[in-house]
């Protein structure tokens, strides 16, 4: 029999071996949402009430970029052979609006049930094969996994960890993943740094090439470019006609112009901002 200092003792013990050893981990929550996003903390996701995105037919200029990632998906979703994508390019182009509409066009053309979105934030990157590898015990589902704005500066090594989760070790990846990052940087690192290593490191291009192999982990490259005037004003009109808005086609014009001026930019985020300012005049509501 043990004594009460002893079994205080124990007990102490007890309660500092559970705080140590990691908790069992369980996604179960996947019927209540179509998106999640990866909660760093807990280490599992967590559901997504309303998704920020748009339909498919707003985003205009990108005809070619919209029909690579659909098809893509669309063969992802049905256990067919697809890539990891990188969508790079002009920032406001419609990389991350894109990969969102497409997933929503997904399950609207399959009826599909079981195809989540899952974001992942940046400088959660390192977290990555853990979340892999609770995703991977989801058999009965399948997930587009995005990682938004990705990019690494100098210094930083987790790009080795992304390097090694999209190659998926001896284990491979996961079937029912597949990775989307979008990035202002093509190389998903700044051209500065691949300059540095060039003129510092013993052997320039091992070193250089070892930093470019990340982006070859991605079997697409999706690339978006500054767009013209035409295709900003194309842009500008389809949320008017969406929205309902009326306004006459030369002021909507002469007023999307002036707006794209004053910003030094003409890309789908800055037509989004116009319309919401020129839909807040006309007291309509939009999404």
């Amino acid at each position: 029999m043990f004594d009460n200092t002893t079994n205080s003792i124990l007990e102490r013990i007890a309660n500092a071996l559970e705080r140590l050893a990691p908790p069992y981990k369980k996604i179960n929550n996947l019927n209540q949402s179509e998106g999640f996003i990866f909660d760093s903390k807990s280490g599992l996701i967590r559901p997504v009430e309303n998704i920020n995105r748009i339909s498919i037919s707003l985003l205009q200029g990108i005809d070619n970029q919209k029909e690579i990632l659909l098809n893509n998906t669309l063969n992802f979703s049905k256990n067919l052979s697809a890539n990891n994508a990188l969508l790079w390019g002009a920032r406001g182009t419609g990389k991350s609006s894109l990969v969102k509409a497409v997933h929503k066009e997904v399950i609207v053309k399959t009826k599909s049930k079981t195809l989540k979105l899952v974001e992942i934030h940046r400088e959660d990157i390192s977290e990555l094969p853990e979340l892999l590898l609770l995703l991977s015990q989801q058999k009965n589902y399948r997930f587009i996994l995005l990682c938004d704005d990705l990019s690494f500066d100098a210094g930083e090594n987790n790009y080795k960890s992304l390097k090694a989760a999209l190659d998926g070790g001896i284990e491979g990846k996961p079937n029912n993943v597949i990775f989307y990052a979008t990035s202002n940087r093509r190389h998903l690192m700044p051209r500065d740094m691949m300059e540095n290593e060039r003129s510092t490191a013993i052997n320039p291009s091992e070193s250089v090439e070892e930093k470019v192999s990340l982006s070859d982990r991605f079997g697409l490259w999706i690339g978006f470019h500054n767009m013209d005037q035409d295709t900003f004003l194309s842009i500008v009109e389809a949320y008017v006609y969406e929205f309902k808005i009326s306004i006459e086609k030369n002021k909507l014009k002469s007023e999307a112009l002036e707006w794209s001026i004053t910003r030094g930019a003409r890309s789908g985020r800055v037509a989004w901002q116009f319309i919401q300012d020129l839909a807040s005049r006309q007291n309509i509501k939009i999404y």
